[in-house]
């Protein structure tokens, strides 16, 4: 479950771990002035609580070769939902799939190497039983890729100077 809030020291602690991820917990526990076990019972209690999920490299898919980000709603049958996500899981170009309101039913986040790679994707998974139909968007840019430190630093009571430490960069939104 998650934690209900964050200290100061909390936000400073996971910028600190955003923007030096490869920094080892001595040195980030060095710059904030605590003692490395503080630091280590801090951070596994946010794990712990779910806060954190993970620790591995953020990976731009674009320098992979799946320049093409696309965004498609899928309408389903409901009581094939389970199955379909199921189905969902076996497609590796789907990078994240949500249940939604609205009408649509199914959200997916979609890499492809070009555009009909990305509608090759899409009617693979119109194949499936209980998949009515889709409506998709290609993303041309992003003017705010993914990020979560702006809110963890808010929770924290941190304030921030949106120019002074910007996000660290991974490429594109992908």
């Amino acid at each position: 479950m998650a934690r209900q809030g964050l200290d100061a020291l909390d936000g400073r602690m996971l910028r600190l771990l955003r923007e030096r991820p490869r920094e080892g917990l001595l040195e980030i526990a060095r710059r904030l002035g605590v003692a490395r076990g503080t630091l280590q019972a801090r951070l596994d209690r946010l794990t712990g609580a779910g806060v954190v999920t993970g620790y591995g490299p953020d990976v731009d898919v674009a320098a992979l070769g799946h320049v093409v980000e696309a965004f498609t709603t899928f309408e389903v049958d409901q009581s094939a939902r389970a199955a379909i996500t199921a189905r969902l899981r076996a497609v590796p170009q789907i990078l994240e799939a949500r249940i939604v309101t609205g009408p649509g039913d199914i959200w997916c986040r979609i890499a492809g190497t070009s555009n009909q790679h990305v509608q090759q994707v899409i009617d693979r998974v119109l194949e499936v039983p209980g998949v009515r139909r889709s409506t998709t968007v290609i993303a041309l840019s992003a003017v705010i890729p993914y990020r979560v430190q702006p809110l963890v630093d808010e929770l924290a009571g941190l304030t921030r100077n949106p120019d002074a430490h910007p996000e660290p960069r991974t490429g594109t939104a992908l």
